[in-house]
């Protein structure tokens, strides 16, 4: 079992291991030495969001690929699709990403691509993995110069998204809030969506270091609501840190999550025949109302673990061209291997173009069932089968949700959490069920404050 890799890279504390400065170095290292056993030339591509952090973080990752006899190249400040795609498109043979996607400006972290723009197998994290565990070896530089960023890599990657959708520029232009979370999409977002011919009103798009995700973006989009409402707006959409995924708000202020985005999209392209099969890929944190309006058009709902990573595959596996997470990630397949809020952003308003409609048109006819997501701190993640406490909880809450509900209960792959997720019927029922398994967790293996 990886202890450093989780469902999206390495992620701690900035400056803390395995985000020390040495650690890094090594990680560098130890990427180009994987890249040539793999028979591929160790150019590497890096892209970071707008952390305080991210700057040193990257650099002393490139001196350690320089020092292992590897080629590196910085995107600076992008998306960490953008990442994704310019790796795939300039045939680097890998990219690494530094960033902490959703979380606090204090953590960090890197995940790194293949060649193929694919998020890299469990055997390579693997095997990088086990250059880190031994902390004992080696040193860091004393020093690791800043790389400036080619620009050609970032106007390579705003040209690719400016030209994927068609028909946006209308008699009255849409007119869209973006919330940038103070992240990544700061400055990108609103020059493309400008480029494609909307107005833009951007929110949230002065980062500083440290007010990334800070009360604002995916995890908090409730003034992007008041904003869509007051600036009179089509769309609002918000991204998160590294702006792989977007949430909404309709021209009404109603906020709409990634369960809408699959839904509105799936019926979108499976009437232009643009759905290469009768299967959209979702998680087990989906909505039972998507799987069930989805139904209705004939569209099957496959789910898979939590991760953008594991609804990939199982799109490779099926030939699906359209998944994604009701966290806010979908992964548009015939554009980008990976999850990229902005081009989804622009994939949304390009339906709402053909059919004329609202994005409350787009998505009605998704009915979605009451639920609740617990988060709860935990000092470890030992099985969570093998804590009686727990499995008596849980049973019990499965029992009494048979037949009217769904409950998952899982480790988080990113932060020392223990999730709880539960639909049903009533509202006041799920939340007094699902307290009763996170009490259950909290009393076993609860993280003391």
């Amino acid at each position: 079992m990886k202890q450093l890799f989780g469902t999206d890279g390495i992620r701690a504390t900035a400056g803390e291991y395995p985000l020390d400065a040495i650690s890094i170095y090594r990680l560098g290292r130890a990427l180009v030495g994987l890249l040539a056993r793999e028979g591929l030339r160790p150019e590497i591509l890096v892209g970071r969001d707008t952390r305080e952090s991210g700057e040193w973080i990257e650099a002393a990752f490139l001196q350690g690929v320089a020092d292992a006899g590897g080629s590196g190249h910085s995107a600076g400040i992008i998306p960490t699709s953008g990442v994704a795609f310019l790796t795939k498109t300039n045939d680097f043979s890998a990219g690494a990403v530094v960033s902490a996607s959703h979380n606090p400006f204090r953590d960090n972290g890197i995940k790194i691509f293949s060649h193929l723009g694919f998020k890299i197998p469990d055997d390579w994290e693997e095997t990088l993995e086990a250059s880190l565990l031994d902390r004992k070896k080696g040193t860091a530089p004393a020093s690791a110069a800043v790389r400036r960023a080619e620009q050609r890599l970032i106007d390579q990657y705003e040209s690719f998204l400016v030209g994927r959708p068609a028909g946006l520029r209308r008699e009255a232009p849409f007119k869209v809030v973006l919330d940038c979370a103070n992240g990544a999409a700061s400055r990108i977002a609103p020059e493309v969506f400008r480029a494609a011919g909307c107005e833009v009103a951007a929110i949230n798009a002065a980062p500083d270091g440290r007010n990334i995700n800070a009360g604002c973006g995916a995890l908090h989009p409730e003034a992007l609501a008041k904003a869509v409402v007051r600036e009179r707006a089509d769309l609002g959409v918000a991204y998160d840190g590294d702006a792989d995924r977007a949430m909404w708000a309709d021209a009404a202020g109603r906020l709409r999550n990634g369960d809408h985005t699959l839904f509105g999209l799936a019926r979108f392209m499976a009437g232009r025949g643009r759905l290469k099969t009768d299967a959209v890929v979702a998680t087990s944190m989906s909505n039972i109302g998507l799987e069930k309006a989805l139904g209705a058009l004939g569209l099957r709902l496959i789910r898979t673990r939590v991760g953008d990573k594991y609804v990939l595959e199982r799109m490779l596996e099926l030939g699906a061209n359209l998944g994604g997470e009701r966290s806010g990630h979908t992964i548009l397949l015939d554009d980008c291997p990976t999850g990229d809020g902005i081009l989804t952003s622009l994939r949304v308003l390009e339906a709402m173009a053909a059919t004329g409609g609202t994005l409350a048109d787009l998505v009605a006819g998704l009915v979605e069932y009451p639920q609740i997501l617990l988060n709860v701190r935990v000092a470890s993640k030992p099985d969570l089968n093998g804590i009686p406490e727990v499995t008596r909880a849980v049973e019990a809450v499965r029992q009494a949700v048979a037949g009217r509900g769904r409950l998952d209960v899982r480790y988080s792959g990113t932060e020392p959490l223990a999730r709880v997720m539960l639909e049903g019927e009533s509202q006041a029922e799920i939340e007094d069920l699902a307290g009763r398994i996170a009490g259950a967790i909290t009393r076993a293996i609860g993280a003391k404050e």
